[in-house]
């Protein structure tokens, strides 16, 4: 089944990680995110499609890496413009800078939200299927980091 996985979504994972880092550190990242295929593909519940559990994977990989201050600085500026996805070039440039400025003090789900959110132009239904957990919960999260900043503001997407 990892043979599988690997065939067929190698390449997803891949442009996944190129969105954060350069190509020699995207082939780090999507090697261990198969490595973790492999130790926890029990883990898999089938609830979601493979794709969509290898999309959470490699994000958190690729933002548990990102916890290096050189990296972090960097990541926003110098990918914005190569982030695919329904956002496109309509790259939020206010969520950018909130990302940019708060990225330290975001634990892990946190930041993932507002990658999904503000980087990929996801849903707050489509964060939620992924994260598995209520587009409630994602608002919420949502209110949170820009209420690390600003205070909190409506999220209506």
């Amino acid at each position: 089944m990892v043979d599988e996985l690997y065939g067929r979504y190698y390449p997803m994972v891949m442009r996944r990680a190129r969105c954060f880092f350069g190509p020699d550190d995207a082939q780090d990242i999507a090697h261990e995110v198969f490595v973790r295929v492999i130790e926890h593909i029990d883990g898999f519940r089938g609830a979601s499609s493979p794709s969509t559990w290898l999309y959470a994977i490699t994000t958190r990989l690729c933002l548990n890496r990102l916890r290096d201050d050189t990296r972090r600085k960097r990541l926003l500026v110098d990918h914005a413009d190569a982030v695919p996805g329904t956002a496109g070039s309509n790259i939020d440039p206010a969520g950018l800078a909130l990302l940019n400025q708060l990225w330290k003090t975001l634990d892990e789900e946190l930041a993932q939200v507002g990658v999904y959110f503000h980087l990929d132009g996801m849903t707050v239904e489509d964060i939620a299927h992924i994260m598995g957990c209520s587009p409630s919960t994602v608002r919420n999260r949502l209110k949170a980091i820009e209420g690390h900043a600003n205070g909190p503001k409506e999220v209506t997407r």
